[in-house]
């Protein structure tokens, strides 16, 4: 019985670690999806944040400055998807995708310039993001180390959720929220309205970019100890399935990024002892996201100006 209650708080604490970056990935999606951009880009978004919150953390010692420079550069990544799609009207799809390659490409030539090698140097323990509320249990007893496990996650963990009800609050509480919702309904009745909506969408693509760099950042800042040319690899397609999942509402999504961090968090529980090859293991979180996708993608309803680039009138 000991065992079963330990394994399951270690399932619950690497569901709640794995889900955190998609949490944070899938939040921005949502902000670009209800604007009316697809952005496919949360990939190189997501690259992006992780070097640059790995090597800021590395050279100033600081995870926080760290954290919030690895969301500064998927900001600057999502500015550039929104130039290029917003005020340019280029293809929204061939735009993320050329993000999602120029993301990775760029960071792993920076580490070779700085690193002479893909990989960055590991963090050490006071330059990753802090475990809270560790030691507050008693490990002597069960229920202790069941609440230590589940408990004493990163910060980056308790901010998510805090990010989850800040979010839904802008968007369904606020007149920014309203406004951006329009836009990604009928951006021409907001322009006849007042509304600048190339402007709007523009603000959005960038906060989605700015929360995708905080998704990575925490992967390579929490989940592992240094950034890796394949630290990111499917996580923004799968926190973009999380989304449709979600029916593109923030805290729909949230339940979809626990699902995802269910899955991957079983990889660690099962991993090393259920006899089961590794290889399909690693298979199950891509699995679901298959599956979510073909069961759930009929009945998400996706905003009527999704896609569409909008052309101001003169």
């Amino acid at each position: 019985m000991t065992d079963v209650i330990n394994s399951l708080g270690i399932l619950l604490f690497a569901t709640l670690a794995y889900g955190t970056p998609l949490i944070y990935a899938s939040l921005g999606s949502c902000f670009s999806e209800i604007s009316g951009v697809v952005n496919i880009g949360i990939e190189g978004m997501m690259t992006a944040g992780a070097f640059t919150g790995t090597v800021t953390a590395y050279f100033t010692g600081n995870p926080w400055i760290g954290f919030l420079c690895g969301g500064l550069a998927g900001m600057l990544f999502g500015a550039l998807h929104a130039l290029a799609t917003v005020r340019l009207g280029a293809d929204q799809t061939i735009a993320g995708t050329a993000i999602n390659m120029l993301g990775p490409g760029l960071v792993i030539m920076i580490a070779r310039v700085l690193f002479n090698s893909t990989d960055t140097i590991p963090l050490t323990p006071e330059q990753r993001m802090p475990r809270l509320l560790t030691g507050v249990f008693d490990t002597t007893t069960t229920f202790g180390r069941f609440m230590d496990n589940v408990f004493s996650t990163y910060a980056s963990t308790y901010l998510v959720f805090l990010a989850v009800l800040i979010v839904w609050f802008v968007f369904y509480k606020t007149r920014f929220g309203l406004r951006m919702r329009a836009c990604g309904e009928h951006p021409a009745a907001c322009e006849t309205l007042g509304i600048n909506v190339l402007r709007t969408r523009f603000l959005c693509v960038c906060m989605s970019g700015f929360l995708a760099g905080l998704g990575g950042a925490c992967v390579t800042m929490a989940i592992s100890n240094q950034f890796r040319p394949i630290s990111i690899v499917g996580q923004g397609f799968i926190a973009i399935a999380a989304v449709i999942f979600g029916k593109f509402r923030p805290h729909g999504a949230l339940w979809g990024c626990l699902l995802f961090g269910f899955c991957s968090g079983l990889k660690t529980v099962l991993g090393g002892s259920s006899g089961i090859d590794t290889q399909l293991i690693s298979m199950i979180p891509y699995v679901v996201t298959v599956l979510v996708l073909i069961l759930f993608v009929g009945k998400s309803r996706v905003p009527s100006a999704s896609g569409k680039p909008f052309i101001k009138a003169r």
